[in-house]
């Protein structure tokens, strides 16, 4: 299975890999691995989906621009999501080979995913896996992108076209930075969530 090539080769690049059959499973894990810590989140659909937020609230410092419940605006609570003791977010493609790619807007995930906490965790369903990078890297900008730039109302080609990214030149342009996992960054553990269902974008 893809879900199962992709995890061994994950951990074969450096990272730990955890696979579960579900999202409640999945959440249910991450709630028993992480307590009394500070937690940042990244947006994400499949983080939403999964309760997570609200799972972890209820015994951790959480820090998500999404649920404002801190009396913090959207800007101050990206800042401190880039220090906390461990960061959670998903990803907008990943190859079988191991490459973990994102897409950003304001650049507060991308830049938070690369250095600043104790330990990082990336959730991925199993609609994120490609055959490869350039799959990868299409799934990210055609499907991903063009589903987020829809659900933010932006009046870009993609939403208008609603079938793949144009590369367009619009101030209202949500994809502009990516990065792209090789290897698991140093100074920083890295754990991979795999779960066997579609989540997300």
């Amino acid at each position: 299975m893809d879900i199962e090539k992709t995890a061994k080769n994950l951990e074969n690049l450096g990272y730990k890999v955890s696979v579960f059959e579900n999202k409640e499973k999945a959440t249910q894990y991450l709630n028993s691995q992480i307590n009394g810590v500070s937690v940042g989140f990244g947006g994400s659909m499949s983080i939403k989906e999964m309760g997570l937020y609200e799972a972890l609230n209820s015994h951790n410092d959480t820090y998500w621009h999404w649920v404002l419940d801190k009396n913090l605006s959207a800007d101050e609570t990206r800042k401190i999501a880039l220090t906390t003791d461990i960061y959670i977010s998903s990803v907008n493609g990943v190859s079988k080979g191991g490459e973990i790619i994102n897409i950003d807007g304001t650049g507060n995930r991308i830049g938070a995913l690369c250095y600043g906490h104790k330990k990082v965790y990336f959730i991925i369903g199993k609609n994120k896996i490609a055959p490869d990078f350039d799959s990868a890297m299409s799934r990210a900008r055609n499907v991903a992108a063009v589903k987020n730039a829809n659900r933010f109302g932006v009046k870009t080609p993609c939403v208008l076209n609603g079938d793949k990214c144009y590369d367009c030149k619009s101030k209202e342009r949500i994809c502009r930075g990516f990065s792209v996992f090789y290897y698991p960054p140093n100074g920083c553990e890295y754990e991979v969530v795999l779960i066997d269902e579609n989540l997300g974008f």
